[in-house]
């Protein structure tokens, strides 16, 4: 089958465990670690690269292949012989996608940054359209609403499905869902729930103690990490998007909603030494049987980046299917299953039943 052609803004700790993964799995025998090994035909093997957008002067020049293992990325090196893949990352807009703390950060930690120029649309238009990418995945940091709009524009302008997997809504917000919807362009969006994270964790404990008959009266998630997102979030002032995917996430599944005082959810601090490793600590208080009170506590550890790389190979296929099947807008089921605040909140088992619906509707219809 023909390779699916991927464009990627932010060359960080998530593109190279995405782009990790695709020499991983390619050509190998093993489905581990897979949500799903193969969808519409499309194995992970089958995604190429062919176009990236950084404003880290460690990255900006360098071959794909290379600018993924550049600081101050920090994820696990679980594939090191990742080629050379011919695609240069190419200075992109900064706009508001640099928080200023990030700056003065000691040099593996934060940007550094030499170019003062911003990529003008029309470069990136021009660079997305002469690469033949058909998707545009968008991994720009947390508060990065002026740089997500921008780049979501050059996607429709250059005729391209997306993945967003950041909490800046688009997929979710209807003015533009609607011009993905008139483009004729698939769009899954947005914030990715992870393979195993925090906020699937969450979703699934709190959905067990509703259908256990547990009330829920108090919960909170508290994650720490110390990769460039965790150190990017101390700007409280960026988080605003983030705090509202991930607590409406968790508020979506439980049977009667909490008042804000009862739930607490979102970042909690930077601990650099942790790098890419992820902690999350939850608690959910409730009532049993004649009213009895009840506590479970959990800790999480996973390394952050792969935990996304495995729901956004998923997500990439999908918009593939969406384009060969001239699907415009949001793709209701995937984007339920695959991200935090989706245009349609639902239940976990419901929204995977809905996205292998629509992975199958192909089979299908040729079976009617």
């Amino acid at each position: 089958m023909a390779t699916i052609k991927v464009a990627v803004i932010g060359v960080g700790n998530c593109a190279s465990s995405l782009i990790q993964g695709k020499y991983h799995y390619a050509g190998s025998n093993t489905a581990a670690g897979l949500i799903h090994e193969d969808i519409g035909g499309y194995k992970v093997g089958d995604l190429e690269f062919v176009a990236a957008f950084d404003v880290d002067s460690r990255k900006v020049g360098l071959d794909l292949g290379e600018a993924i293992f550049a600081k101050p990325n920090c994820t696990k090196v679980f594939h090191a012989d990742v080629p050379k893949t011919g695609t240069i990352v190419k200075m992109g807009a900064k706009l508001d996608g640099v928080a200023p703390h990030m700056l003065t950060a000691a040099n593996d930690r934060g940007f550094e940054i030499n170019d003062t120029r911003d990529a003008e649309k029309a470069e990136i238009i021009a660079e997305l359209k002469s690469s033949g990418a058909e998707i545009l995945v968008n991994f720009l940091p947390v508060g990065s609403q002026d740089a997500t709009e921008f780049y979501m524009e050059c996607a429709l302008e250059a005729g391209l499905g997306v993945v967003n997997c950041m909490p800046v809504f688009i997929a979710s917000r209807p003015e533009w869902e609607k011009k993905f919807a008139d483009a004729g362009l698939p769009i899954i969006g947005d914030d990715v729930k992870a393979q195993v994270g925090a906020t699937i964790v969450h979703r699934v404990l709190s959905n067990l103690f509703g259908q256990r008959g547990v009330t829920i009266d108090h919960t909170y998630q508290l994650n720490t990490g110390g990769n460039t997102d965790f150190m990017n979030m101390l700007d409280r002032n960026r988080l605003a998007s983030k705090k509202e995917s991930k607590t409406e996430a968790v508020q979506a599944v439980i049977a009667e909603r909490l008042a804000d005082e009862n739930i607490h959810v979102g970042p909690s601090d930077y601990i650099p030494w942790l790098g890419d490793n992820k902690l999350c600590f939850l608690r959910l208080e409730g009532d049993l049987f004649g009213g009895v009170p009840m506590n479970l506590e959990l800790r999480l550890s996973v390394e952050d980046s792969p935990n996304s790389a495995a729901v956004v190979v998923d997500a990439i296929r999908c918009v593939k299917l969406g384009l060969e099947r001239g699907v415009g807008g949001a793709l209701e089921g995937p984007s339920a299953f695959f991200c935090k605040h989706p245009p349609q909140q639902v239940t976990d088992d419901v929204a995977a039943a809905m996205t292998n619906e629509f992975i199958h509707a192909d089979a299908r219809l040729a079976a009617e």
